[in-house]
């Protein structure tokens, strides 16, 4: 008796209350198994329509018997004291809402794009440090005793290493017209003349390749005021795919220690588009060159969808 003022619960009314919950799902599954048999063995329909309704009736009685004596037997158990040591399910009612407060899911998220993240820095590192000399196409054929020496890995070089840099590639390839501007002081831009097949716009960062831009032979490479349009792309749809072809080729030439070998690899590739017209044009039926030059953009000629 001393516990159960202390907790504050009947407990004799707990258990009438548990005996009642009881005696109510009797009921009821009394009432679901008359409506699950239905008007079995009677011989006149209407002596089965009188029995069946008299009986579900009774039924139906029984259960709102049993469910008001329930009510009257939890008035009786009453409510735990507040005193009562609740523990660590006290805290369950200061737990937030999930849909206010998405905490776990948004950390969750987080997560996975971390592991994501450090996976393909791992994957980009292990193909950086793939590239080496044996991949750039050095074509000049010197003895390793005569090459120069490894010049420092900066972005700050001299414009006149750069200047000397840039005429003695110019010297290398004939059929290469290398035109050098600093429109912004000392960062280079070099307009690339490739015989009369296209020209080619190379911005650079001291000697490390920034962008490059290829357009047309015959069209026009400098704005209304005189300066060269570093941004402006191809009208023709031919040179827009050579420029994300020169894309992906500034991406494969990466040697930090020696940059003056990457931009000599990277003019080594871009010279051999001298071939351009010529290959396909034997192959394909033939086109005059003024044809060609007026394709609009957007659009190609068959034997230039296959180059």
């Amino acid at each position: 008796m001393a516990d159960a003022l202390h907790v504050g619960v009947n407990l004799d009314a707990f258990s009438h209350a548990i005996s009642g919950i009881q005696a109510l799902r009797s009921s009821v599954s009394r009432v679901f198994e008359s409506l699950k048999d239905g008007m079995k063995n009677r011989e006149t329909l209407e002596g089965r329509e009188k029995i069946f309704i008299s009986g579900f009736q009774e039924q139906l009685q029984s259960v709102n018997r049993d469910l008001n004596e329930l009510e009257r037997l939890s008035g009786l158990v009453g409510r735990p004291s507040e005193s009562h040591p609740l523990h660590n399910s006290g805290l369950l009612s200061l737990d937030p809402v999930q849909d206010k407060t998405p905490l776990y899911s948004q950390l969750l998220q987080a997560y996975k794009w971390s592991n994501k993240l450090q996976y393909h820095a791992g994957l980009a590192s292990s193909l950086l440090n793939q590239q080496s000399l044996k991949r750039s196409a050095n074509q000049m054929g010197a003895s390793a005793k005569r090459r120069p020496k490894v010049q420092p890995s900066t972005l700050v070089l001299p414009p006149q290493y750069v200047d000397d840099v840039i005429s003695r590639i110019g010297r290398m390839f004939p059929d290469l017209t290398i035109e050098l501007f600093r429109p912004n002081g000392t960062s280079a831009v070099l307009l690339v003349t490739l015989g009369k097949v296209l020209k080619a716009i190379v911005v650079m960062r001291s000697l490390f390749i920034d962008r490059t831009v290829v357009r047309g032979f015959n069209e026009n490479v400098y704005n209304e005021d005189g300066k060269l349009d570093i941004w402006t792309k191809s009208q023709y749809q031919v040179f827009q795919k050579v420029t994300d072809h020169a894309t992906t080729a500034l991406l494969h030439y990466q040697l930090p220690q020696m940059p003056d070998v990457v931009v000599r690899s990277f003019m080594t590739w871009l010279r051999s588009y001298i071939k351009l017209f010529r290959q396909s044009l034997h192959k394909a039926v033939p086109v005059s060159l003024s044809a060609l030059w007026t394709v609009p953009a957007g659009r190609t000629p068959s034997h230039l969808e296959r180059l």
